[in-house]
Formats: structure tokens, sequence, C-alpha cells
């Protein structure tokens, strides 16, 4: 039974292959982006198989693509908003505590900067303020509320503003 296998695939194998020579040159110059791309991007004829296979594995092996996809590396480019939402998640956990006092005072440094990392234009700023001491019970439960949890309340309540809605990262 397994030499009926073996020559079933090699049969398809080789039955396919004309399809595969005939469907005509490949236009992309090899699979996408990452550190295969880069390290092969100057191999002479990178449309041909080898090059292609050979920029595909070396992603595949390092994982470099879906590390250049996510901070726009390695040829790879992204819209920023990956790596633009973690900054938001991370200066935010860093000054949580700054942050709420200032939400609670309706002003303050911390708070501009949250304004500012989350999308919110300068011009829209003193809405933001108003936004988070209005309802600043909303945004910060009790003593035990996370920043992410923080975070969550405030989008919603930026969808929710009639001059925020569009201006804010999510």
């Amino acid at each position: 039974m397994s030499r009926l296998a073996k020559f079933s695939g090699i049969c398809v194998f080789v039955l396919a292959l004309p399809a595969i020579v005939l469907a005509g040159p490949h236009t992309d110059k090899g699979p996408g982006c990452g550190l295969g791309k880069v390290l092969w991007s100057e191999y002479k004829n990178t449309e041909s198989i080898g090059p292609q296979l050979l920029m595909a594995t070396t992603n595949g092996s390092f994982g470099s693509q879906t590390f250049g996809i996510s901070f726009g590396t390695l040829g790879c480019t992204n819209d920023g908003t990956l790596v633009a939402q973690e900054k938001v998640n991370v200066f935010t956990a860093a000054n949580f505590e700054n942050i709420s006092q200032e939400m609670a005072q309706g002003q303050g440094e911390h708070l501009a900067s949250l304004a500012t990392l989350i999308g919110i234009p300068a011009q829209n700023h003193e809405d933001f303020f108003v936004l988070t001491q209005t309802q600043y019970d909303t945004l910060i439960h009790s003593d035990d509320t996370t920043p992410t949890a923080m975070l969550q309340s405030l989008y919603l309540a930026i969808d929710e503003h009639p001059r925020l809605l569009n201006v804010a990262l999510k």
C-alpha cells in the first residue's frame, strides 16, 4: 500500500508540474517582507522559485515577518495601530495614579500626554479633559480599577462624545 501511495504522489506532482510552469511568470519579487526579503532581495532574478523559497524559508525560520509587520521593520509596513495602542497601554500602566488624579482635576501633563497618545488633536484636548473630569466616577470605578479597565471605559466614553468620536485611536 505504501508503494501505491508514493507512486500516486509522484504522479500528482509530475502531472501538476506543467500547470505550474505554464502559469507564467510571477510578478511578485518575493514573499512579502521580513528578514528573508531583506537578505535575498539582491539575489539575481528574485522572481524565480529559488530565491522566493529562500526568502520564505528564512522568514518562517526566524519569525521575522510577523515581527516586521508588527513593528514596521524589515521592509514591512503597518498602519501603526498595534504599536500606537501598545504605547497607550504602557504609558497608562506606568502613570496610572497621576492620570487618575489629573482626570479628577480635569487637566495635567499626564492627561495631555494620554490624549496625544490616543490620537486626540491638541484643539480637542479641552473636550477630552472635560470628558474625563465629568465621567471620572465611570472611568475610575474603584481603588482597584486597572489601567486596562480604565482605558476600555475611556474609549466607550469617547465613542459617545460628539467631538471626540472620530478623532481618537481605537
